[in-house]
C-alpha cells in the first residue's frame, strides 16, 4: 500500500498526539477517516485541522466517541464507521490509543492499574478483532499497533515503577508478532506493524490523568490528587508531607516537561509509521533514542534494569534523569 489516496483510516486515540498527525498526514494524501477518542473535543479540533488543510472532493473524515478497553462500545464504533463512512471496508487499522498510570502493583489501586492495562492492550485486541472482518473485504490491509519501548524494555527510571504500562505495551508487541504468521496463513493481503515510539511529545501524561479520573476539567478532583499522591508515594517520596499545591505543582510539571523535554515531535513519529507501513516493515522504531535503546537492550539485556544502564542511555540520548 504505497498510496493511502481513496483509502479508509481507523485511528484510535486521535484527538491528539500521534493520532492526531496521523490523520493529518493521511488526511493530507487523500486518506478517508475515521476517528475514535474519548475526547469528543479533542476529535473536533483534528477534523478541523485536517479540513483547514484541504481535502479532496468526497474525502471523508468522522469521529466516535468509545472507550476502546470497552467490547460493546468498539462494536458500536465499527457500526457507526461502516455506515458514516459508507463502506464495507477498510484498508489501515491504527491501534493507537493508550494511556498511563497505575504503574506499582504494590502501592497503586487495582482499578488504576486496571484501567491502564485494559486500554493499553485491550484497545488492540477489542478493535483489531472487531474491525479484522472489514479488513479481510479490502483488496489490501494493514493493522498498526503501536507499543513502546516499554514493549521490549519495562522500565522508564529508576524511581519510576512501571507494571501495567509496560505489561501492555508487550503484550502488544507479542500479539503483533503472532499475526505475522497468523495472517500470512489465513489473510495474506493483510500486513502488520508494532510500533515502539520513544520519547515523543504528545499530552499521554495529562490525557492520562483525565481518562483515569473522569475528569475533562484541568483542575484536579481529590480522586486525582490522592491518585497522584499514590505515585508519588511509590516512587519513594514522602507524599505525606506535601499540600494539594505542592501534588498538583508535581503533577503539571512533569507533564509540561515531557512535552518540552521529547527528542521527536509526534508529527516526526507520524511520518515515520507511515513510511514504515509503505515499505511494510512489521517493526517500526520511532526516534533516535528508541533505536538506540534496542541496540543496548540486546547487547546487554541482563544489565537493562540497573541504574547505571539507565544513567549511561539517558546522558547519551538526553533523557532527563529522574522522569
Amino acid at each position: 500500500m504505497k498510496d493511502f489516496a481513496g483509502r479508509i483510516a481507523v485511528i484510535t486515540g486521535g484527538g491528539t498526539g500521534m493520532g492526531r498527525e496521523l490523520a493529518r498526514q493521511l488526511a493530507a494524501e487523500g486518506c478517508n477517516i475515521a476517528l475514535c477518542d474519548v475526547s469528543a473535543g479533542a476529535m473536533a479540533e483534528t477534523r478541523r485541522l485536517c479540513e483547514v488543510e484541504g481535502l479532496r472532493q468526497g474525502q471523508r473524515i468522522t469521529t466516535h466517541v468509545a472507550d476502546v478497553s470497552d467490547a460493546i462500545q468498539v462494536g458500536g464504533f465499527r457500526a457507526a464507521v461502516a455506515k458514516d463512512q459508507d463502506t464495507d471496508c477498510i484498508h489501515l487499522l491504527f491501534n493507537n490509543a493508550g494511556i498511563g498510570g497505575g504503574g506499582s502493583l504494590v502501592v497503586n489501586a487495582q482499578d488504576e492499574w486496571e484501567r491502564t492495562f485494559n486500554v493499553c492492550w485491550g484497545g488492540v485486541y477489542n478493535c483489531t478483532r472487531a474491525f479484522l472482518p472489514l479488513l479481510q473485504k479490502a483488496d489490501a490491509g494493514h493493522i498498526v499497533n503501536t507499543s513502546s519501548v516499554n514493549g521490549f524494555w519495562a522500565f522508564i527510571a529508576p524511581d519510576v515503577p512501571q507494571t501495567a504500562y509496560a505489561a501492555a505495551k508487550f503484550a502488544v508487541k507479542g500479539f503483533t508478532e503472532a499475526l505475522i504468521t497468523d495472517l500470512r496463513l489465513n489473510a495474506p493481503h493483510i500486513k502488520c506493524s508494532v510500533v515502539m515510539p520513544g520519547h515523543i511529545d504528545t499530552s499521554i501524561i495529562a490525557n492520562s490523568r483525565k481518562v483515569q479520573s473522569g475528569n475533562e476539567s484541568d483542575v484536579m478532583t481529590p480522586k486525582e490528587i490522592s491518585q497522584a499522591r499514590a505515585r508519588i508515594k511509590s516512587m519513594g517520596r514522602d507524599e505525606a508531607a506535601l499540600s494539594d499545591d505542592e501534588v498538583r505543582k508535581i503533577v503539571a510539571d512533569r507533564a509540561r516537561r515531557f512535552l518540552e523535554e521529547a527528542p521527536t515531535s509526534a508529527a516526526e513519529a507520524a511520518t515515520i509509521i507511515l513510511d514504515g507501513v509503505r515499505a511494510e516493515r512489521w517493526r517500526i522504531l520511532v526516534g533516535r533514542d528508541a533505536e538506540r535503546l534496542d541496540s543496548l537492550v540486546r547487547q546487554t539485556p541482563e544489565r537493562a534494569y540497573e541504574t547505571d544502564f539507565f544513567e549511561s542511555f539517558a546522558k547519551e540520548v538526553g533523557w532527563r534523569v529522574g522522569r
